[in-house]
């Protein structure tokens, strides 16, 4: 440790606040929070003899400087070091990979005949929101289920409105078609009511009700109505055996968190009241040998404070741990902040009952998936060995990019760009590039747009260039890519086209090697050729992705959406007095000025535009 280092460490002070260690090239190595920063901050440093994880070895030995930030108290500490691993992502921190919203089953109460739905994102109408589920799968069972046992409709409130007779859900009786008035609306919303009592967890009152309903549709002989209720009741009850109940209402979090080697999975069981909705499994990445204990302890500040209690990550009354965190008494103080109300951390040591059935389950699946993961991780390692000698590079590609073009005879052209490294794919490295300017069904032009614009920004510092480049072509795309990489001056790259075989078959596929004219065909079974199919194909469908969106929006998008001064109203005013899209074309500069709203210099404009789009 240097002078300068000891130096800053005795300077820094004894209050609470944010570290972080920086090497010599001035990146964030590390960041963490203290209630003592002098006093947390000399523990890595310990004098010889003292035992440190060689995690903690190796960030010391990187660290060059230490940079401090002072705090009022250890929760804004908490709250500060957050935000600053979510921003910096430094090498040493566990950090959760996790930024997409959480679906939600919605029930819009304020409508006359409301409807049960799927939601994500915000939640801007007025209803009920329950979830969060863990995935939209698990939505779709929810939903699937509910419609067996209440007959809520699902449909989407245009298609509602404009039903004259019942559709295909009232005739396998999974609706009672309120959309023509076949159902009372008392009657309705009584089984809207169960629904929701249901999702709050309230199984046993709907039951009860239902009970009651059936043994009075008996007495006065309604044997329909009374069987009608008898097998919801029995598919009420199959549902409630599939779930873990703990007769009680409320709502919780189950975490399990094993590691293997620089593996960390995190398992999460979502209870809201007292049903399982399911479970999500999270990889974050975690550094050098992380002990369980300390991947839950940096993974639930990231996960709840970076929603804050919103935006899909509600707080819930209790979170259940397989290991016990340290500062819990500040995360407890913090969440409970957020959320309004007192929110427990509850450790493996200190649960029973059906919540340590939960847990039990949650560490068995997250042991299950770090064993896939590491297996995979091994398979992978493997390929890029056989991929390293195949191609004959002097090292392990420590990260590859694949182009890809798709487009509709011409129309619409999407390029997309794939990243893999020896973990998988890198989605968040992942870009698209609509295709403009070039001649319809230019493969060899697309290409060179594509590949101009991506490492125009990576040579102007925006990214990073790859060890090894995968082009999905022949001799053409590949030399394209050449002369695009050679006039950008981008050095160090190896690259590669990947041509289908002439029945375009899987396991036919010939390699050109930049530089070499005969092309190397690989075994069908070799892994460095079923490394390159991988990333291939996941170009090919990201590309694929992307042309189908930009053709339907381009297919469903009015030409008169982008006349510069026509909005909405002026939009529909000219279809409504002229009859549609067809008469709008027709139509000379006169009669365009005749429509209300239209002056005769945009009705000029509006003429121009439609004949240039004709003559294109």
């Amino acid at each position: 440790m240097s002078d300068d280092l000891k130096q800053t460490i005795k300077d820094l002070p004894l209050g609470s606040g944010v570290y972080r260690f920086i090497d010599a090239k001035g990146e964030v190595l590390y960041v963490g929070k203290a209630r003592s920063l002098r006093k947390r901050v000399s523990s890595y440093f310990r004098p010889a003899g003292h035992a440190l994880s060689p995690k903690v070895q190796a960030l010391v030995g990187h660290t060059n400087a230490i940079e401090v930030t002072l705090t009022h108290t250890e929760s804004e500490a908490l709250l500060l070091e957050n935000n600053l691993i979510k921003s910096l992502k430094p090498r040493y921190n566990v950090v959760l990979r996790d930024d997409k919203s959480y679906p939600y089953i919605f029930v819009s109460e304020a409508q006359e005949f409301p409807r049960l739905a799927f939601h994500r994102g915000a939640k801007r109408e007025d209803g009920r929101y329950f979830g969060p589920y863990p995935s939209a799968g698990a939505v779709r069972e929810s939903l699937n289920m509910l419609q067996k046992v209440f007959p809520v409709r699902q449909c989407e409130d245009t298609f509602f409105r404009t039903r004259s007779r019942p559709c295909l859900q009232y005739q396998i009786k999974r609706c009672t078609a309120p959309c023509v008035g076949l159902v009372e609306r008392e009657r309705y919303l009584q089984d809207v009511r169960h629904a929701v009592l249901f999702l709050e967890g309230k199984s046993r009152i709907v039951i009860e009700e239902m009970m009651k309903r059936m043994e009075e549709a008996a007495a006065r002989e309604d044997y329909e109505t009374a069987a009608l209720y008898r097998d919801r009741i029995a598919a009420l009850k199959r549902i409630q055996e599939r779930q873990y109940i703990t007769g009680k209402e409320g709502d919780a979090d189950v975490f399990a968190a094993a590691t293997l080697g620089d593996i960390a999975c995190l398992q999460a069981t979502f209870i809201r009241g007292g049903l399982n909705l399911g479970s999500k499994s999270f990889f974050p990445k975690a550094g050098r040998e992380p002990a369980p204990e300390e991947v839950l302890a940096a993974f639930l500040p990231q996960y709840y404070l970076s929603a804050a209690g919103t935006a899909g990550k509600p707080i819930p009354e209790r979170i259940y741990l397989s290991h016990a965190v340290a500062d819990q008494e500040v995360l407890e103080q913090v969440f409970s902040e957020l959320a309004g109300r007192k929110t427990v951390i509850c450790p493996a040591g200190r649960v029973r009952g059906a919540p340590r059935r939960w847990l039990d389950m949650a560490k068995r699946n997250a042991a299950e998936e770090l064993r896939r993961a590491a297996n995979n991780r091994l398979s992978l390692e493997a390929r890029f060995e056989a991929l390293r000698l195949a191609l004959g590079l002097d090292a392990i590609p420590e990260r590859v990019e694949c182009f890809d073009i798709s487009h509709t005879m011409g129309e619409a052209a999407v390029a997309s760009c794939v990243v893999f490294d020896q973990n998988g794919p890198v989605k968040s490295d992942y870009r698209r590039f609509n295709i403009d300017g070039v001649e319809p069904g230019d493969d060899y032009g697309a290409m060179t747009q594509a590949i101009t614009r991506r490492y125009r920004k990576v040579k102007e510092g925006g990214g990073r260039l790859p060890d090894l480049l995968l082009i999905d072509g022949g001799k053409g795309q590949l030399a394209a890519a050449v002369a695009v990489l050679n006039e950008l001056q981008v050095e160090g790259v190896k690259l590669v086209g990947v041509a289908k075989g002439r029945e375009r078959k899987p396991g036919l596929e010939r390699l050109f090697l930049s530089g070499g004219d005969v092309p190397t065909i690989l075994p069908p079974d070799s892994p460095a050729l079923h490394l390159i199919q991988q990333i291939r194909d996941e170009a090919h469908r990201f590309a694929v992705t992307g042309h189908r969106q930009r053709r339907g929006r381009a297919r469903t998008t009015s030409p008169l959406e982008s006349i510069p001064g026509i909005g909405d109203k002026r939009r529909q005013a000219l279809l409504k007095n002229l009859g549609g899209m067809r008469e709008v074309t027709r139509a000379g500069v006169e009669d365009l000025a005749r429509i209300p709203g239209i002056s005769p210099a945009l009705a000029q404009r509006i003429y121009d535009a439609l004949h240039e789009r004709e003559q294109q």
